[in-house]
């Protein structure tokens, strides 16, 4: 099943920078590869694909995959840092309500059709279309797009236009100086229109059924593999400064599969978590990097019993959550008491969001149990069961024995059963709401505190609860609608939302902040963990000589 690729010689030279528009754009550093050396890879990650279709992933290996294939108007250049990617120019008008762009010249897919500014308005029409599967609220920063998606408006208002095959105007709802950052996100990558009224419903579901437009192709995917392959794109329009040729990419579940593959020589990088840390924490190749990324619960509220507050209260309480950073995750990940992790949206002041917000129904069994008392009380029951649904991935199981564990010890009469399935199952189980509560993970698109707080609106990204609450979503309308150009009170009303929905209502509750621990190999250079979005970025890395 794995294989170790060959390695290669780089050597870095200067690094050229590029004034574009109103954006700055550095181009990657000119390199000199050693010709007898291939420059290949070979990676795992925890989970399945699911889908390479950038409208309707909701899982992080998706998001991946489909990071490393396409490119946007923008891209990441380092960090929380981007540039122009497809796009050669932008212009902003002064209010921050349009953009124009102006896309490279020769930018094909990698059938050789050209990109064209109507594959953008037709991607972008796609993520708002009221007929589509599409869940994500982020969209809604276009023009007229909530209108559409509640069938009040015609796809052909969205406030996106293609002015000529290489210029694309994009008309905003409100302003949102964090636009280049929403658009580097997987979610925004651009489908060729051509290509995906051709394929229909196939579109995205196997490596034969999607063109591509970034760094690399994708090959050996047909739609349930646990391995294949990325390679370079030559189609690429800056593909001098891609220096892999080839990334195996594996599968793989266990975290200590991957440790013992990784220590064989079989894979450059491999994912650590609980005891493993410790193991090769100090070692050279040893990393950790902090993610603005969550593990939260979230509950059914469409049904019984799982739509009484109470019940959620006594439940999101009932389990110790540093307790299970420091005994189960082990890996620097940190407790969560709220749904912003810390660290993540600093106001002009250095204030931290989580600061100003504070700790939100953290772990108190005494509350929990006076919680579970009102809810049995509500529901006429003295006992109850439900049922926690997970992926079949090691750090899922782990989590939901302790979860089962716990809230069981302290909750006496509420029995937990677990359901673990593949996480392609898991998230159509989720769309169906069959299910009690689920655990799972998210990572945001764009650095702002209303992306994770948009999530609980009626029609948020992540809503599989069906939640909806009134003042919650107009508290986030205004947030970006009159309250935009107003730093302080945006805040306060971004905070007053997420209490109402973490500790009200307590639909979801957030376990642990990510910290992600790895290997890699030494002799791999620029490969990027992100802060957020997608996990890694490997568009400028290269292996040097060891």
């Amino acid at each position: 099943m794995f294989k170790k690729f060959a390695k290669s010689f780089l050597s870095a030279a200067a690094a050229l920078t590029l004034a574009t528009g109103s954006l700055p754009v550095t181009l990657a550093e000119e390199t000199q590869i050693d010709p007898s050396v291939e420059q290949t890879l070979s990676i795992m990650t925890i989970g399945e694909l699911a889908t390479l279709d950038s409208a309707l992933y909701n899982d992080t290996p998706s998001s991946d995959m489909i990071g490393q294939i396409f490119e946007g108007l923008y891209r990441v250049s380092t960090g929380t840092e981007v540039e122009l990617g497809q796009a050669e120019n932008v212009e902003v008008s002064e209010d921050g309500l349009t953009y124009t762009f102006t896309l490279r010249d020769g930018l094909v897919w990698s059938n050789g059709e050209p990109v064209t500014a109507e594959d953008y308005v037709f991607t972008y029409q796609r993520l708002v279309d009221p007929n589509g599967q599409n869940t994500s609220s982020s969209v809604e920063i276009f023009k007229n797009a909530a209108s559409i998606r509640n069938g009040e408006m015609e796809l052909d208002e969205l406030g996106v236009k293609a002015l000529d095959d290489k210029t694309l105007e994009i008309t905003l709802e409100y302003p949102a100086p964090y636009l280049p950052k929403l658009l580097t996100g997987s979610r925004f990558m651009p489908v060729s229109k051509k290509f995906v009224e051709e394929k229909g419903e196939a579109y995205g579901t196997s490596a034969e059924n999607i063109v591509t437009n970034g760094p690399f192709t994708l090959t050996g995917w047909t739609g349930t593999e646990l391995e294949w392959t990325l390679n370079k794109n030559e189609n690429y329009w800056d593909a001098e400064n891609v220096h892999l040729t080839d990334v195996l990419v594996s599968v793989v579940k266990e975290t200590g599969t991957g440790a013992d593959l990784y220590d064989a020589g079989e894979i450059d990088y491999a994912i650590l978590s609980d005891a493993f840390v410790g193991q090769y924490e100090g070692a050279e190749d040893f990393n950790t990097v902090p993610r603005a990324t969550l593990g939260y619960i979230m509950f059914n509220d469409t049904k019984e019993p799982t739509n009484n507050a109470a019940l959620r209260r006594a439940v999101s309480q009932a389990f110790d959550k540093e307790l299970y950073a420091e005994s189960v995750i082990q890996d620097g990940s940190t407790p969560a008491n709220g749904f912003v992790p810390t660290g993540f949206d600093v106001d002009e002041e250095g204030v931290d969001y989580r600061e100003a917000a504070g700790e939100i129904l953290p772990y108190n069994v005494e509350q929990a149990q006076k919680d579970w008392e009102q809810a049995k009380e509500e529901l006429g029951v003295e006992e109850l069961s439900l049922e926690l649904l997970v992926s079949d991935v090691d750090l899922s199981g782990r989590t939901a024995e302790y979860l089962q564990a716990q809230i069981q010890e302290n909750l006496p009469g509420l029995t937990i059963t677990i359901r673990s399935v593949p996480l392609q199952n898991r998230l159509e189980i989720q769309r169906s709401l069959d299910y009690d509560f689920y655990y799972g993970t998210w990572a945001p698109d764009y650095q702002d505190a209303l992306n994770f707080v948009e999530q609980l609106t009626t029609d948020g990204g992540i809503n599989f609860a069906k939640y909806s609450n009134e003042e919650v979503d107009k508290l986030v309308d205004q947030t970006r609608h009159e309250l935009a150009n107003d730093p302080a009170a945006r805040r306060e009303a971004l905070i007053a939302a997420e209490k109402i929905f973490v500790e009200e209502d307590a639909i979801t509750s957030a376990l642990y902040q990510v910290s992600t621990s790895y290997l890699l190999s030494p002799d791999v250079k620029n490969f990027e963990i992100m802060p957020f979005g997608r996990t890694i970025n490997l568009r400028t890395t290269y292996r040097a000589a060891e």
